[in-house]
């Protein structure tokens, strides 16, 4: 099984600086950059008024590019597995010539974060360079969408000083032109992450706490299963639903409002897999406070074990995890030094995330591909920096 070696945000850069030689013959004048997340160490419950609690990937999605003359824009992107063409060109954003979503699908998380962005933006010519991977649940989509807004504001000299605003920019891009109505924690990650902290973000009121994460003894492996189940679309919206549901039988405007007392209580009004669902969030808000509090004194076994019941809550009353993701949990847990290990991100594939001593690294990913085989990848990270601009 490989290891993902993180490529080095120079090299991503290097790459994207050729490539835009290559296909526009003239150099870039403005870079900026942003991470994949990774995203959720615990929290499942945006649409619940809950908590999430993600952390920035060493993962690095890079944006080079020059204004332009005439009201064409082209954008290029050298990243691994997107759809055809590599190269595509768009006229420039007007209220009297709005874009509209269309093919291919990755140029529309940038199409959209353009018609979301206050004021006129120039033509320009870009470049995207990317290490996340695509598909892999680890927010590649909020990683473009967090450098276009980043890279436009370099390219019109408006800085949005609200990073909420500019992370709901970004959701609203993603809800609109690539069709997803996904939360907001991606976005929120890819713009306020910062080294050497998660972040615990309340989807009620929106407030970010950043949560010291900077002991060198811990590290955290990402395992991708490279697997993903097909699905109907329906999952995600029917659980939506059916958490919507168990509230109003509840008398409460969200999950966010019923203790586990309550819920336990109130049993017989539910229909089963209501009372499964709303067992998960309620369980899951609590986890996730209380994790970001255990995180904060150090006490990673704590913390591994709230990470533990968090995935089997989600693999057993939200049924959203699959045979590789609990495989790759159970070899995890049977290594010396690991504190705990969950699936992230959607589910039904994807990836794992588990908390562990950094001198168990290897004895871990050597397990996991006894066990697992070698169609797994592991990426070894810290928690990194959100967006920023680079130097040329």
């Amino acid at each position: 099984m490989p290891l993902r070696r993180l490529e080095s945000l120079l090299v991503i850069l290097q790459e994207a600086k050729n490539y835009f030689k290559e296909k526009f013959n003239a150099p870039p004048t403005f870079a900026v950059c942003t991470r994949g997340k990774k995203g959720r160490l615990l929290g499942e419950q945006e649409h619940s008024d809950g908590f999430v609690f993600p952390m920035a990937l060493e993962l690095v999605t890079v944006i080079v590019g020059r204004k332009s003359d005439g009201n064409v824009c082209r954008l290029a992107t050298c990243a691994q597995g997107v759809d055809e063409p590599h190269v595509i060109t768009f006229p420039v954003h007007t209220p009297d010539s709005p874009l509209v979503p269309g093919k291919p699908s990755w140029a529309n998380y940038v199409k959209g974060v353009i018609a979301n962005f206050p004021g006129p933006i120039p033509a320009f010519d870009a470049v995207i360079a990317t290490s996340v991977p695509l598909g892999g649940g680890l927010s590649s989509s909020a990683s473009l969408e967090v450098a276009t807004y980043t890279f436009l504001e370099q390219l019109t000299g408006k800085e949005q000083k609200d990073l909420k605003v500019k992370a709901l920019a970004c959701q609203k891009a993603e809800h609109n032109f690539a069709n997803m109505p996904c939360g907001i924690m991606d976005q929120f990650i890819s713009v306020m992450g910062k080294r050497g902290n998660a972040l615990l973000l309340d989807c009620r009121s929106m407030e970010a706490t950043l949560v010291p994460m900077t002991n060198p003894d811990l590290a955290v492996l990402v395992t991708n299963s490279n697997v993903r189940h097909e699905l109907t679309g329906s999952e995600y919206p029917t659980r939506r639903k059916q958490c919507e549901t168990a509230a109003k039988t509840l008398g409460k405007p969200s999950l966010r409002e019923v203790t586990m007392a309550e819920l336990e209580a109130n049993k017989g009004k539910l229909e089963d897999v209501e009372f499964c669902r709303a067992r998960h969030v309620v369980g899951e808000i609590q986890r996730t406070t209380e994790a970001a509090a255990a995180l904060e004194k150090e006490s990673y076994e704590k913390f591994g074990k709230l990470m533990v019941e968090s995935h089997n809550s989600l693999r057993d009353d939200y049924e959203v995890s699959c045979e590789e993701l609990d495989l790759l949990v159970k070899l995890a847990l049977e290594v010396d030094g690991v504190y705990g290990s969950r699936m992230t991100g959607g589910g039904f594939g994807g990836c794992t995330v588990t908390l562990v001593k950094r001198s168990s690294v290897d004895n871990l990913i050597k397990h996991i591909q006894e066990g697992y085989g070698n169609k797994a990848t592991c990426v070894v990270t810290s928690p990194a920096d959100g967006a920023r601009v680079l130097s040329l």
